[in-house]
């Protein structure tokens, strides 16, 4: 029988480290809305508490998914309370609809708030994407979608629909950023894989990084680290102040290091870290930029 784990084990279990995959977007998103005079500080709250859910509950159907298929038998990364045999993988289920429930119930209020019932199923395919990247019986991230996944949902969705609640449009800053932090958000999964490489190819998981090999992965991870400054800098073609995001570049070029030195295993848990908080970083001060941007400059 499975050991009843203690709050500690949840709490890891819900991977705190890759939250800012959810913080960041929204922040992100009520930038662009802030840009153009549009932000709705409670329907900024309300997408948050939307992607907060979904994240939690990704992990959570993670941990379950590959816990009970023996991929996390023998891994380097966070204990995984299903694999661990501290919980009972029906309960790691459980919590992880509870969170999917939690997003959706405020997807939905967010969905009226805002005029648009069609954003039901858009939230509606995020939840679908976030069980069936590890769960069912072909689940898309052993094929090497993973990263595809999380650019479209914790990027292009969650920024523009974060957008998109507040201001009732689309914007061309809001596809760039959109495009940013997708990006650096596709590349926290990335390490992970890349960390995983040895694990996930002997039990059969074809992740991009397992397809592309390590080496060409860790370019990848490189590139797809520096894209939001890449933003930042044609951003600032039309509005130099979005500049300050490169104040986060430091974070990226220290996780880029250390990824270009070869580190593997446990010695890759740091750069989860450190591109996390690039990303958030980048976020709240492209968001700061934007904010002022929409009360001193006419948006036209």
């Amino acid at each position: 029988m499975n050991a009843q784990p203690n709050l500690h084990a949840w709490w890891e279990a819900s991977r705190p480290h890759t939250w800012p995959n959810a913080f960041a977007p929204v922040i992100a998103g009520t930038g662009v809305a802030a840009f153009t005079a549009h932000a709705n500080l409670g329907r900024a709250l309300l997408a948050l508490l939307v992607a907060w859910a979904l994240i939690i509950g990704v992990n959570f159907a993670n941990d379950y998914s590959d816990g009970i298929r023996g991929t996390d038998d023998d891994r380097s990364g966070p204990t995984r309370i299903t694999a661990s045999g501290l919980a009972d993988p029906k309960n790691v289920k459980l919590a992880a609809f509870i969170a999917f429930g939690v997003a959706g119930l405020f997807g939905i209020i967010l969905s009226v708030l805002a005029g648009a019932w069609w954003l039901i199923l858009v939230g509606a395919a995020c939840i679908a994407a976030a069980w069936f990247y590890t769960g069912g019986n072909n689940p898309y991230g052993y094929i090497g979608l993973g990263e595809v996944s999380v650019f479209i949902f914790f990027g292009l969705v969650a920024v523009m629909g974060t957008e998109f609640v507040q201001t009732g449009f689309l914007s061309w800053e809001g596809l760039l950023v959109a495009v940013a932090i997708g990006a650096i958000s596709a590349s926290v999964n990335l390490v992970n894989n890349i960390r995983d490489i040895p694990t996930d190819a002997a039990s059969g998981k074809q992740t991009i990084a397992v397809r592309l090999g390590d080496s060409r992965a860790r370019t990848l991870f490189t590139v797809l680290t520096c894209v939001p400054f890449v933003v930042s800098v044609l951003l600032a073609l039309v509005y130099a102040p979005a500049l300050v995001g490169l104040v986060a570049l430091p974070l990226a070029i220290a996780a880029i290091m250390k990824v270009r030195s070869g580190a593997t295993g446990a010695a890759l848990i740091p750069v989860l870290g450190l591109n996390g908080k690039a990303m958030l970083a980048w976020a709240v001060l492209t968001t700061v930029a934007l904010a002022f941007g929409g009360m001193v400059v006419p948006y036209a």
